[in-house]
């Protein structure tokens, strides 16, 4: 199983809108994913930073949902925003 946790970090209150404005079609897309488990991006106290959990059940599945996602309306309209987090093999 693999599980990616942190943060989208959004560098103002306009990138904030546009990730918002797409957040949820990229979140429906990715639980529909085969071998996705969970996927949640939520808000935190912090206005502009977004707590992200995601879990799939393994390697193969993970990579499938990067590649999907590259290719996607969410990674054109939210490349640059900030990511950091921590992927964990379990």
């Amino acid at each position: 199983m693999i599980r990616l946790s942190g943060q989208l970090i959004c560098w103002d209150t306009d990138d904030l809108a546009l990730l918002s404005a797409h957040l949820s079609e990229h979140i429906h897309l990715s639980r529909a994913e085969r071998g996705c488990k969970s996927f949640d991006i939520t808000p935190t106290g912090r206005p502009l930073i977004w707590a992200i959990d995601e879990t799939f059940v393994d390697r193969a599945s993970f990579e499938a949902h990067k590649t999907r996602t590259r290719s996607s309306i969410w990674w054109q309209k939210a490349s640059h925003t900030e990511r950091r987090f921590q992927v964990m093999y379990l």
